[in-house]
């Protein structure tokens, strides 16, 4: 994952960039990146850490037009500085600024052939292979970056910029989210509306799969690069990483939550005094599963606002090390009681054990665990960071086995045919738009061979 932003037309560009950054740090807690034109050049800075760590140390008063800003969750490369994106190019002929969010499953491929050809590489990042595929192409602005996506494969979201304009393209799967807003004579494109609300934004439209738009001073040109196929939205992002304020994929994220949690109270009732969710993840679905099944949801565990999100800090030390001062059991309102623990996923189930053991030692009579996906038990090689099957506890160990090992009474997962029923109630035709390779093995654009999959585990070991 990643959190990408572009603005064009506003006067008060970087102000609201950080902002709307700020509003997608969700997706992405390693580093912060921003690039503006000053001068007929591409300036950028870069961050480790928050946007708000940033934010207060960027004291420049810059008076630019046009601006784009990525937040880091790394899924190849390293985490560190040089990492960070936008990665800018200042040539003579060509200036441009990328940001990406996804993975492209023929990096290794592409960066091999482009460095037999002469190209130097500065990052461990996919993204660098893009600016390199511009560089290498003739032609202008268009031409260009049609050869660059001619050429890549995977999932890209991409806010691009020139002196001139502002970029959006998404791939022809449309894995990854992407919109276009209007905030008085400014557009933005985010990966997410909550970028667009901070702000004041009115929501547009989707970026289409397979589109590029570009922004200027004379107004937006929109062209498919591609042919319409059938999309493959990430449905991991209405499950876990989008906010649930957010309307992605066209369906507002804490509504699609809560039909999931409603489905799951069918497929897998349970006997218990309270439901309960795992917050803040597991929230929608904990509503959803409480109305559906008439039992009341009561709040077991508090959550502290200063400890970022578990699932995506890059180290397993440092996700055991958080979770022990992320969660608090209420035991006054759990003791004694039968409870259903409602959560969103469970990837590599060192998380969940923990919990469970929290609620129990707090005086939780029984814990029935209750899941709002899909047993997740195939690496993604589209944005999400479990590129390796020993990860994946689901991957390798049967329900019953899972159930022992996390210590709980019972557990209950959606099925996949439940999950996209209950996508088909907000559209009927939706159902059939959404990836779910995590949890069934059928990619829709399989990695290229398997030196792929190995040097992306190799860079996700460094």
């Amino acid at each position: 994952m990643c959190g990408i932003v572009g603005i064009f037309g506003q006067d008060e560009t970087i102000y609201n960039l950080l902002l709307s950054l700020y509003a997608l740090q969700h997706r992405g807690q390693e580093g912060i990146g921003i690039a503006w034109e000053e001068g007929g050049k591409i300036l950028s800075e870069k961050k480790l850490g928050l946007v708000s760590d940033f934010a207060r140390k960027f004291a420049r008063n810059i008076s630019t037009s046009i601006a784009v800003g990525h937040i880091r969750y790394s899924t190849t490369g390293k985490s560190d500085l040089v990492n960070i994106q936008p990665i800018v190019l200042n040539g003579l002929d060509t200036k441009v600024a990328i940001c990406h969010n996804g993975n492209l499953v023929n990096f290794f491929s592409l960066r091999k052939n482009l460095e037999s050809n002469g190209s130097v590489f500065t990052t461990d990042m996919d993204t660098e292979v893009i600016l390199h595929l511009i560089a290498s192409a003739k032609g202008d602005i268009m031409s260009r970056l049609k050869f660059a996506v001619s050429r890549i494969k995977g999932a890209y979201s991409l806010v691009m910029m020139t002196p001139t304009e502002l970029i959006a393209i998404r791939d022809p799967f449309g894995f990854r989210p992407l919109c276009l807003g209007k905030f008085k004579e400014s557009y933005i494109v985010a990966s997410e509306t909550c970028a667009l609300d901070i702000i004041g934004a009115e929501f547009i439209r989707e970026i289409e799969a397979g589109e590029i738009v570009r922004i200027s001073k004379d107004g937006i040109i929109s062209e498919k690069f591609k042919d319409s196929q059938e999309k493959k939205q990430c449905v991991f992002e209405l499950v876990y990483f989008a906010r649930p304020d957010s309307n992605v994929f066209g369906v507002d994220v804490c509504q699609a939550r809560k039909e999931f949690g409603r489905t799951l109270a069918r497929e897998h009732p349970a006997d218990a005094d309270i439901v309960s969710p795992v917050p803040d993840s597991g929230l929608f679905a904990a509503m959803g599963f409480s109305e559906e099944s008439k039992i009341p949801f009561s709040y077991g565990l508090v959550r502290s606002h200063y400890v970022g999100r578990t699932f995506i800090e890059p180290s397993s030390s440092e996700r055991s090390s958080e979770i022990r001062i992320k969660l608090n059991p209420v035991k006054g309102i759990i003791k004694g009681k039968r409870v259903v623990l409602v959560d969103d996923s469970i990837v590599r189930g060192s998380t969940s054990k923990k919990i469970v053991k929290l609620l129990k030692e707090a005086g939780a009579k029984e814990v029935h665990l209750r899941i709002s996906s899909p047993p997740f038990k195939f690496p993604c090689y589209y944005g999400i960071d479990t590129p390796s099957l020993s990860e994946l506890i689901a991957s390798s160990h049967s329900i019953e086995e899972i159930k022992n090992f996390l210590g709980c009474d019972s557990i209950g997962y959606l099925s996949v045919e439940g999950m996209l029923k209950s996508l088909g109630k907000f559209n009927s035709d939706m159902s059939k738009y959404f990836c779910v390779a995590c949890f069934t093995g059928k990619y829709p654009v399989p990695p290229e061979d398997a030196e792929f999959i190995e040097q992306l585990r190799l860079f996700r070991n460094v």
